[in-house]
């Protein structure tokens, strides 16, 4: 047996389709632009990278963007009053503030200060307690794209046992409590393991769908999944340069091990990874329609 590949690629495509029509219909029905603004402190060149494609996809969606470029040096006042501007602009949607930021600045703090009807990441403790009672507006991007990749792969999530590798605030936690919600896409039972479970092995032996988000290249290996698991591997590691001299990437599955004895696998990269921008831009297009629907 070999596996079905998962193409979070093709996916993105398929929702990015969707929600440049929506562009159009907000543009034609009520002459809103969805407005998203990246702000990046700083050189990091992972975030240069990050920030640039976000910005791309969202002009080719037909958004109004907006880049600031902050100095590594700013203070953290300076940007929470750049932070307060953007809440105020009628035109922006969504604010995304760009991490890892420097020392000076408290990263909680902005993350607080952006308005939660503008917080696209879904980061805003507002935002996760409304996810936590099943009531929220936006979703963390990257759970999201999960969610949807199994969805519109035909997975069946509805009651199947899922264990979830990872308990970071981006990826472990929200997808667990997504999945556990009595909901469309959802209603699964969801374990939750991470560095202090005894017994790893035992836990992935028994999900239907697992998902990996461990940040350690290859920690999944082929003896320890059953015949027919369907794995979603969120890990994007380095692990050395081509011939070409491209980073060769890899996830934090053993991907040519686990292809033979998994039902559906998704690829590193190819997989997760498109997904998240794709729905960042969903959250914004959701952010602009709710402006609308308030005013009606």
């Amino acid at each position: 047996m070999s596996a079905r590949i998962i193409s979070g690629t093709a996916i993105a495509f398929q929702i990015r389709e969707e929600i440049r029509q929506e562009v159009i219909e907000l543009k034609a029905q009520h002459g809103i632009e969805p407005g998203l603004v990246t702000i990046i402190v700083g050189k990091n060149p992972a975030s240069i990278s990050y920030v640039t494609a976000k910005q791309k996809t969202a002009k080719e969606l037909g958004f109004y963007s907006v880049q600031e470029d902050m100095p590594e040096d700013i203070s953290e006042t300076a940007l929470l009053e750049m932070i307060g501007k953007y809440n105020k602009d009628p035109k922006i949607h969504g604010i995304l503030v760009q991490l890892p930021l420097p020392k000076q600045v408290n990263e909680t703090k902005i993350l607080y200060a952006i308005d939660p009807d503008k917080d696209v990441d879904g980061f805003h403790p507002v935002n996760v307690g409304k996810l936590m009672i099943g009531e929220a507006r936006f979703y963390p991007c990257t759970p999201y794209g999960i969610q949807q990749l199994l969805m519109r792969s035909n997975v069946q999530i509805d009651g199947a046992e899922v264990v979830v590798v990872g308990r970071s605030n981006i990826v472990g936690k929200p997808i667990s409590m997504m999945l556990a919600q009595k909901a469309k896409g959802a209603n699964a039972t969801v374990t939750m393991c991470h560095t202090g479970t005894r017994d790893l092995t035992f836990h992935t032996k028994r999900a239907d769908i697992l998902i990996v988000a461990a940040g350690r290249p290859k920690a999944i290996t082929a003896d320890m999944v059953k015949e027919g698991v369907v794995i979603i591997d969120v890990g994007v590691n380095r692990i050395g340069m081509t011939p070409e001299g491209k980073a060769k990437l890899c996830g934090d599955v053993d991907f040519e091990a686990l292809k033979e004895k998994a039902a559906a696998i998704t690829p590193v990269p190819g997989g997760v990874g498109p997904m998240t921008i794709t729905m960042l831009m969903l959250n914004t297009v959701k952010a602009a329609k709710y402006t609308v629907s308030s005013k009606q």
